[in-house]
């Protein structure tokens, strides 16, 4: 095959282990057979629409089997695959699409935006064209995709990803997690983001395992997919793993099918962490993000109970390290940027010359995140360094009294953003939601925490609230709330 990129895959998997379940959908079984067999089928009908090598091809809609045979059948043709976030403003998607340069959309959701080459789901069906066989000269350094990233403020850029970064980052997570042939992964988080995409259903599909793909998350739907298909793997932000352990249904779930827990996008409380484990389940923390393809560091499970809340280390095929302002190294303990250097860092940003300029230096990819390193070399991701505040001359990272704010038994998420303060400079604010049906005032939250942390740490005003502004990725929108107009002080 001349095509050395992933559009080989659904062939060669084939190859291998036809009659292997590949997906499930909604009860429907997909064989890696009927997988490589429509793939094909789409990839024939796109190029006889005018797609060509390199050209964009968007998908825009939840989790569906349409998603991967569309990132499959474009791979096969050479050309990009630009998944996109379907809960955006129509706005948003037209600047994604124009931005990208997109030539075929491909969604499940109406637009009206107009596309060269568009297809519904309706009609998706039909615009299968007669097999046909592609062998496309498609190199590890061509570009594979374009994810946008969250766009928190501003325009989302687009981080450009090879199909050797997303190969290397395959590398990577079959060092640090031990996949099977007989995996069933469970894709609950939105195929459009770079974790659930490219840590679990790429992975299980080199493995030959089996992928249940979850139209959105849910709760229940989570727990009943576990027990009816014997998930053995997944991934979730830790929003979806506190719901999970917060529903009426965790004591008595039947979760014995499960091997390891993946989770990263954000730290994550150490409160939550032990939940599971005092269940008995790997629950296993990574560091990464959208232009690492994401894998940075991981924490194996074999030293998951030993290193709770910690990040792992960086994983066997990339450099990570840890630096002060002026980019020399920072010492154990003591926080600083996280750089990034390896063969599943993106080459930059489609159309952003200035933009990937300012993201590397000397090579090394600038994350913009916070962490320590310990001694023993793990990395415990502090903050990103814009969310960082400084109150009275002290530096406080949010995800450290976000953290101590959710071991509070009634709280069920919480955010915290430093806000502007005659005296202080900036003090915390904190916005939490409640456990349903538990009841919970803003001086609750001080009190909890006082003991617990420094002072100057535990937020001035707390904002009881029903949810918290996200991204498509699951992440807290934080700059909204810092725009809000502020409530009386809690202490």
């Amino acid at each position: 095959m001349r095509n050395a990129g992933l559009g080989s895959w659904p062939a060669r998997r084939a190859a291998m282990s036809p009659g292997s379940t590949a997906l499930i959908f909604e009860e429907r079984r997909t064989t890696y057979a009927q997988l490589h067999e429509r793939t094909s089928r789409l990839a024939a009908a796109l190029r006889a629409a005018g797609v060509r090598p390199g050209d964009r091809v968007a998908y825009l809609g939840p989790n569906h089997p349409s998603l991967v045979e569309t990132m499959f059948a474009t791979w096969a043709l050479g050309a990009v695959f630009v998944p996109m976030n379907f809960r955006l403003t129509e706005p948003e998607i037209e600047y994604q699409l124009r931005h990208s340069g997109a030539v075929a959309l491909i969604h499940a959701l109406p637009v009206s935006l107009e596309v060269p080459i568009k297809v519904g789901l309706p009609g998706y069906e039909d615009f299968l064209s007669d097999l046909a066989r592609f062998d496309e000269p498609v190199t590890l350094d061509d570009v594979a995709c374009i994810l946008y990233t969250s766009g928190t403020t501003g325009h989302p850029k687009g981080a450009v990803l090879t199909h050797g970064n997303l190969v290397w980052n395959c590398y990577n997570l079959l060092v640090c997690v031990d996949v099977a042939g007989d995996e069933v992964t469970l894709l609950s988080a939105p195929l459009f983001h770079v974790a659930a995409l490219n840590q679990c259903l790429l992975p299980t599909f080199l493995k030959g395992g089996t992928s249940v793909i979850m139209p959105g998350w849910d709760v229940d739907g989570c727990f009943d997919a576990i027990a009816r298909y014997g998930v053995t793997w997944m991934f979730g932000v830790s929003t979806m793993f506190a719901g999970l352990s917060r529903s009426p249904r965790w004591p008595t779930a039947d979760l014995s099918s499960v091997r390891c827990l993946m989770t990263g996008g954000a730290a994550v409380p150490e409160a939550l962490i032990r939940a599971y484990q005092d269940r008995g389940l790997a629950f296993c923390q990574g560091y990464g993000m959208t232009e690492t393809a994401p894998g940075a560091t991981f924490l194996e499970a074999r030293e998951s109970r030993d290193h709770v809340g910690s990040a792992g280390l960086p994983v066997f095929f990339t450099d990570v390290r840890c630096v002060r302002p002026d980019l020399t190294p920072a010492p154990p303990g003591e926080p600083g940027e996280v750089l990034v250097r390896g063969p599943n860092v993106t080459p930059g940003y489609w159309n952003g010359p200035a933009a990937t300029a300012a993201a590397f230096t000397d090579g090394w990819f600038r994350s913009g995140d916070l962490a320590v390193v310990g001694e023993d070399g793990h990395f415990r991701i502090v903050d990103r360094t814009k969310d960082m505040y400084i109150s009275g001359g002290e530096n406080v990272y949010p995800a450290e009294v976000e953290a101590a704010i959710f071991e509070h038994p009634a709280v069920a998420e919480a955010a915290v953003v430093g806000v502007p303060d005659e005296r202080w400079g900036e003090v915390g604010r904190a916005f939490v939601v409640p456990v349903p049906g538990a009841g919970l005032n803003p001086g609750d939250i001080p009190a909890h925490l006082a003991g617990r942390l420094a002072r100057y740490k535990i937020p001035v005003y707390v904002d009881i609230v029903t949810d918290l502004p996200r991204t498509g990725s699951g992440k807290v929108r934080k700059g909204p709330l810092r725009d809000l107009p502020l409530s009386q002080p809690a202490r």
